[in-house]
């Protein structure tokens, strides 16, 4: 038996037959190219917002934080928010547009919101093809099993006389296409539930430190504000 059998069934067929084959070729490809490259992404990204986190609680101002990011965070993650929130801290007064002008805490939350929302889509870059690919898959194979039986049925219809063994080449090779549909969605379908968790983890972890640097800026801009206020007395 040529073990290289059902990979040429795949294209052995009419027109349709081809073009879904060479879908489901194309959405494997893709799927797997997504997989490989979000995994070594994910994996230094774990890393790197663990080190980032840590030299920036131990940085001693807003700059020297900056100055330790750009060594630590390569997958540029942390970064952003602390650039975003160091762009936005201004010596009082210096109001230049009503993105400067209001409540400091309010100010804040909107450039790390931004600023999150554009790490996070770096992060999640990837995954709709991968939940594409893992729902439509199996139905694009089916197509191709459902047209290739039709086919068969006509040749064996056309041929006169019906018996398994021209039965059982014809179906058997259409059914290649089922298993072909399975076998690019099932890599895709764990791909994303693993990948996914591996997301949201890096997610709460920037999610929580955009919040404990909201707090700590927001604290210092009060305490900035009380000593600075007049006394009654």
């Amino acid at each position: 038996m040529n073990p290289l059998g059902p990979l040429v069934a795949l294209f052995q067929g009419d027109t349709v037959h081809n073009t879904v084959a060479v879908l489901l070729l194309l959405m494997s490809v893709a799927s797997w190219l997504v997989i490989g490259w979000k995994t070594q992404l994910l994996r230094r990204a774990g890393v790197d917002v663990a080190r980032s986190v840590a030299a920036f609680w131990q940085a001693e101002s807003l700059e020297q934080a900056v100055r330790a990011l750009h060594a630590f965070d390569r997958s540029a993650l942390v970064l952003p928010l602390v650039l975003a929130v160091q762009a936005q801290v201004a010596p009082a007064g210096a109001v230049r547009s009503l993105g400067g002008a209001g409540d400091v805490a309010a100010q804040l939350t909107r450039v790390l919101r931004h600023a999150l929302h554009a790490s996070l889509r770096r992060l999640q870059w990837g995954q709709v093809l991968l939940a594409t690919v893992g729902a439509v898959a199996p139905f694009v194979g089916l197509l191709g099993t459902v047209w290739g039986i039709y086919h068969a049925l006509i040749t064996i219809a056309s041929a006169g006389q019906v018996s398994i063994d021209k039965i059982a080449g014809p179906v058997g090779e259409a059914l290649i296409m089922t298993a072909a549909g399975l076998a690019v969605a099932i890599p895709a379908v764990l791909g994303y539930n693993i990948l996914g968790r591996l997301v949201a983890r890096i997610e709460a972890d920037l999610d929580g430190f955009a919040r404990d640097v909201r707090e700590l800026l927001v604290a210092q801009a009060d305490h900035g504000g009380a000593d600075a206020a007049p006394s009654k007395d």
